[in-house]
C-alpha cells in the first residue's frame, strides 16, 4: 500500500524520492540516497536492509539493472518484495515480485522511475512519471512533490494515506532535503507545506556546514 518514485536532475546532478502510504513512519523504511551515485526504494512487506545494499552496490559502479537483478537474486522472500532503482546515469531499473497485491505497477522515465502497491489504479505510477517530466528546470524536490501528488489524483491508495517522506541529496554526505510526516490525515498536503516553508532555508543550512565563518 505505497507510491513512490525516484528522481535525478540532469541540471544539478541531484537525486531524490518522494514516498506515500497508509502506514507510520514510511520515510524511515523505504528510501536511500546517496550525493553522487544514485537512489534506491524498497516497499510492500519492506525489508529495509536492501536499501542499503542497493546503495552499496550502486556505490561499487554497479548500473541499477545489475543492482536490482544482484539483490533479487540473493533475496530469499524476493516474492514479497517491491524495489526500485536509479543509477548515478539516470538509468533505472524495478523489480515487482509474484506476491505483492494488485493493482501494483511500474513505469520509467526521463531520470525517473516510480513504483505502486495496492493502489486503486495501475495508471498510478505513469501519472507521476508524465508529473516529474512535466518541468525539467523546476527543482527536483518541486518535481517529485509534483509526482507524488499527480499519483494521489491518479487512485491513491484503497485507505487514507498517514505519512509521507521527501529525501533529496546533493553534493555532500548529509541530505540536502530530508523531509518527514507522520500520523497526518493528508500527508501529502502537509510535505508540500514542509517544503515551502524548508525551502528558503536549504542552500542556508548547507552553507552553515560547510563554511560556517563566511556567514
Amino acid at each position: 500500500m505505497t507510491f513512490s518514485i525516484l528522481g535525478r536532475c540532469a541540471r544539478t546532478g541531484m537525486f531524490g524520492l518522494v514516498v506515500t502510504t497508509s502506514s507510520p513512519a514510511v520515510g524511515s523504511r523505504c528510501g536511500y540516497v546517496a550525493a553522487g551515485v544514485g537512489a534506491a526504494l524498497t516497499q510492500n512487506r519492506t525489508d529495509p536492509r536492501l536499501g542499503p545494499l542497493a546503495i552499496d552496490l550502486l556505490k561499487r559502479e554497479y548500473t541499477a539493472k545489475q543492482v536490482i537483478a544482484a539483490i533479487v537474486a540473493a533475496t530469499p522472500y524476493h516474492r514479497w518484495r517491491q524495489l526500485a532503482c536509479i543509477d548515478r546515469q539516470g538509468e533505472t531499473a524495478a523489480f515487482t515480485g509474484a506476491s505483492v497485491k494488485p493493482e501494483h505497477n511500474e513505469a520509467h522515465g526521463l531520470n525517473c522511475v516510480s513504483i505502486a502497491n495496492i493502489v486503486r489504479s495501475a495508471d498510478v505510477p505513469a501519472a507521476m512519471v508524465r508529473a516529474f517530466e512535466n518541468d525539467p528546470s523546476a527543482p527536483l524536490s518541486v518535481r517529485l512533490l509534483e509526482a507524488l501528488e499527480a499519483g494521489e489524483h491518479a487512485g491513491s491508495e484503497f485507505v487514507p494515506l498517514v505519512s509521507a517522506a521527501l529525501l533529496v541529496s546533493h553534493e555532500h554526505a548529509f541530505p540536502y532535503v530530508d523531509l518527514r510526516v507522520d500520523s497526518d490525515p493528508q500527508p501529502i498536503a502537509r510535505l508540500r507545506a514542509l517544503w515551502q516553508e524548508y525551502q528558503p532555508m536549504a542552500d542556508l543550512y548547507v552553507t552553515r556546514a560547510i563554511d560556517p565563518d563566511s556567514l
